[in-house]
């Protein structure tokens, strides 16, 4: 019997589209095909075509199940499936300049308003990419956006460094602008009202100031726990969310902690935050890391495998992180007219990538944080000792300090009973190829962090 492949796979990718989140879809599901169908008796061998062993690996394991279903009701036959690794023949590779941006208007009208209300443009719903980790705080965001001032108001968005909050917050102002751009819409820290207020006392211009912020219909503040312990600032931002959500306007709030944890806040702007929708956002975890570094290297017009993609998920924790490498890459494919390799990758990775030097951190946790994590003694640790169970914790040591607190190798070898500086990058290339297949070492590391 011939079977027509592609409205096959098609078909099927639309029924498994549902079970799925659109991260692990996009990441896992969109690159496969069906390389071959044959007829055994009553039921039908299907061999799914794979980019890679590691998607190979992990849909075969996953969503076995799911894909026999699909196909299943498709054809109405009983399933046998095959999974291969194999390039897709009929997808050409996308040449560069070709490349679509994620963001695009030609509408003056709209990309001025953006501008004004300092939103950037690649804020978007779009280039969102929605796992568990902020699956809830992404439907909250977009019912916010379809109906300003009554879905839930406050929205307060809290979560740690690098989560996606001010991505989040902006698509709102985004969606919003699109919709209408004459809406007063404006993009704030907590540090620049702050400033704002100061000046306007300074110089004698605090009504202009009031009127900056209390007429707007959408007003977002990016890290609101600045203004906490700053009475005048928290003086006039309570008459402030008063003025805004008074006139039916929408108030969107992120922090690094939720309101009941914000030291120096005042009771009655703490009790305002709590009235809304207060959600929080998860670090992501790997396969919205991979989602997130896809939809970044295509925003730079970055051509990467899914080797490449999963070994910057891998060992890069945050979408600030993500970016930061994929810069780098950018910088060195521009100015060294050098192409993408897995070396050239790992080797960025190995240098470590800057995101936040104003926190000083402090190596000895680390080691604290191993020790407990594994219970092995420090002592154990730092040892000559190259028996397994102490090993591999010394290589993610080793790893951890190289990667997140960029210690010289040089230094790191000193730390860790004083090895030699090869060690070090021997360690740190190890734990950096296991973190791209191992899910047990990606936790391991994660919690160590927790930790620390």
């Amino acid at each position: 019997m011939n079977y027509d492949l592609s409205s096959i796979w098609k078909d099927a990718l639309e029924i498994i589209k549902i079970s799925v989140s659109p991260a692990i879809f996009s990441t896992w599901l969109s690159q496969t095909y069906i390389a071959n169908i044959n007829d055994v008796g009553e039921r039908v061998v299907v061999e799914i075509g794979c980019p890679t062993a590691y998607i190979k690996n992990f849909i075969e394991v996953r969503y076995l199940g799911l894909i026999q279903d699909a196909l299943s009701k498709i054809t109405g036959k009983a399933i046998d499936l095959i999974f291969v690794i194999k390039e897709n023949p009929h997808i050409s590779k996308p040449v560069s300049k070709s490349v679509a941006p994620l963001f695009e208007t030609n509408n003056d009208e709209v990309l001025f308003a953006l501008q004004k209300a300092k939103i950037r443009p690649t804020f978007t719903f779009e280039n969102f990419a929605v796992s568990g980790s902020n699956q809830m705080a992404h439907a909250a965001a977009q019912a916010v956006a379809e109906t300003l001032g009554s879905a839930y108001n406050p929205l307060f968005i809290y979560g740690g460094v690098g989560v996606g909050k001010t991505h989040l917050m902006g698509a709102v102002g985004n969606s919003s602008i699109k919709r209408d751009s004459g809406l007063k819409v404006l993009f704030c820290t907590g540090e620049s009202f702050t400033n704002d207020i100061i000046e306007g006392i300074r110089n004698k211009t605090t009504q202009s100031v009031r009127d900056k912020y209390r007429k707007l219909d959408l007003i977002m503040v990016d890290d609101i726990q600045f203004i906490a312990g700053k009475d005048t600032a928290q003086e006039e931002f309570f008459h402030t969310f008063n003025a805004v959500t008074g006139s039916g306007g929408q108030v969107i709030l992120t922090s690094d902690r939720p309101p009941s944890e914000i030291a120096r806040l005042e009771e009655r702007i703490k009790s305002r935050f709590e009235a809304g929708l207060i959600v929080d956002v998860a670090p992501p975890d790997f396969e919205l890391r991979c989602a997130i570094t896809q939809i970044k290297a295509k925003e730079k017009n970055l051509e990467l495998t899914m080797t490449q993609v999963q070994t910057l998920a891998g060992n890069l924790d945050s979408a600030r992180k993500i970016e930061g490498a994929l810069i780098k890459i950018m910088t060195q494919k521009m100015s060294k007219k050098v192409e993408i390799t897995d070396d050239l990758i790992e080797n960025i990775i190995g240098k470590g990538v800057e995101v936040n030097t104003t926190v000083k951190k402090d190596p000895s946790k680390v080691i604290d944080s191993v020790c407990r994590y594994y219970q092995i003694g420090k002592r154990s640790l730092l040892s000559e000792t190259r028996a397994r169970p102490v090993a591999r914790p010394r290589q993610i040591l080793m790893y951890i300090l190289r990667i997140d607190y960029q210690i010289p190798f040089e230094e790191v070898g000193r730390m860790i009973g004083g090895r030699d500086h090869t060690t070090v990058m021997h360690a740190v290339e190890k734990i950096t190829q296991l973190a791209v297949t191992d899910v047990q070492i990606r936790e391991d590391i994660s919690k160590i962090k927790l930790g620390i």
